[in-house]
């Protein structure tokens, strides 16, 4: 029986649209990565990116192993997993009778899934503690994004950087920084509740979020949790 393989794949684009890039990551059987692949889309969308990145792993893989798949797009997923029987079904048209959107791509990545083992995981997107290969794959095509190169193992790249529109630094610094006098609510930083997004929207920071990702208060409104301290 040939053993389960775990990857994850991610598309960023900034602007949405705008310069975009898609990665999938591969990993071994400790769960770090071992084999990537990053490139860019020119000017897309976040959910032509989402579903390229898709395309490509399944593209790149043995369709005879079985992959459990984690990916922080409730849109590519469901795509694929839920809504493509109706599509299917009323000539790729949507409930509402428009033509669906991004289909070549969908029609592509249906056909890569015939007869294969493949196991949906969805996890939460630019989560401090979340997923280690979503944040990489996040991460390689945030960069591919930004650069419109591309990238991999195969390219001899050394690991993405965190992307240059995620404030991990200034949020780990401030998180240091805490405690004492004036610490939590009383100096007037957002509380730590976050709750599911209804809608899709944009953060303080700059990137988008979709509906069905974990979000949090912050002075101007709402957005991803590691970023409540920005906005303060």
């Amino acid at each position: 029986m040939i053993e389960r393989v775990v990857a994850a794949c991610d598309g960023a684009s900034k602007g949405n649209p705008g310069p975009a890039g898609w990665a999938w990551v591969v990993a071994d059987s400790g769960e770090k990565p071992e084999r990537w692949e990053a490139g860019p889309l020119g000017t897309a969308t976040n959910n032509v990116a989402e579903l390229t990145a898709l395309e490509r792993l399944l593209s790149a893989m043995d369709p005879d192993v079985p992959l459990e798949i984690r990916m922080d797009s409730q849109y590519a997923m469901k795509a694929v997993t839920t809504w493509l029987p109706g599509w299917k079904r009323k000539g790729w048209k949507t409930a509402s009778g428009k033509p669906v959107a991004n289909q070549e791509l969908v029609e592509r990545i249906d056909a890569l899934l015939d007869g294969r083992s493949v196991e949906f995981r969805y996890v939460p997107a630019h989560q401090v503690d979340g997923d280690p290969l979503n944040d990489f794959a996040d991460r390689a095509a945030s960069q591919a994004a930004s650069v419109q190169q591309p990238a991999g193992t195969e390219y001899d790249s050394p690991e993405p950087p965190p992307a240059p529109d995620t404030p991990t630094a200034a949020v780990t610094s401030r998180r240091s920084a805490g405690g004492g006098k004036g610490a939590g609510k009383a100096n007037g930083r957002p509380s730590s509740r976050t709750i599911t997004a209804k809608f899709p929207g944009r953060c303080v920071c700059g990137r988008s979020y979709a509906a069905g990702e974990q979000i949090a208060k912050n002075a101007q409104g709402w957005g991803h949790p590691e970023c409540r301290e920005l906005a303060g």
